[in-house]
């Protein structure tokens, strides 16, 4: 005859220790991890100041009806790590410009903004050289046309594989 002399296992003090250690060790972890994340990252900041934003809506809806209503038309290209920008009136016209300034904002992660300055390239085409990273980017142009405030063109854009999409 045999005897199953096997010893039970106890749950003893030291594994409630190792238990509430384990547990705690785990939350403290994660904890670390979102903050890092959450200091490194985009910090949701939309204005600086709603009161004063709030204040300047009426002002800068108004400018963007004005600027709608000359009916002009601006042709953004990325391709070949170069940004090229041009702007053509209602009858297909390029409009005269002494100034481009692009400012790439990525939606999430302001440490990868980047503005770019165009100069003149060619008839009436500005461009530079610069490649925006593949991803979503909005893209703020301030084309100078002479007018009392810089054309303003804003657009949400695709880069794939070095082109925009």
């Amino acid at each position: 005859m045999s005897t199953n002399t096997q010893k039970t296992r106890e749950f003893t003090g030291r594994h409630m220790l190792l238990t509430i250690l384990g547990f705690f060790g785990v939350i403290i972890a994660v904890n670390l991890t979102m903050a890092t994340l959450a200091s490194t990252t985009w910090t949701g900041l939309v204005v600086e100041n709603t009161y004063v934003a709030s204040q300047q809506f009426n002002r800068k809806a108004e400018e963007g009806r004005a600027q709608a209503a000359l009916g002009w038309t601006g042709k953004l290209t990325i391709a070949r790590g170069e940004v090229r920008y041009s702007l053509s009136d209602t009858t297909g016209k390029p409009v005269p410009l002494h100034g481009v300034k692009v400012l790439f904002r990525h939606p999430a992660y302001e440490k990868e903004d980047k503005s770019v300055t165009l100069a003149l390239a060619s008839g009436e085409e500005f461009a530079a050289r610069h490649m925006p990273k593949d991803g979503v980017w909005i893209v703020e142009v301030d084309a100078d046309a002479g007018l009392a405030q810089p054309y303003r063109d804003v657009r949400r854009i695709m880069i794939s594989q070095g082109a925009l999409q």
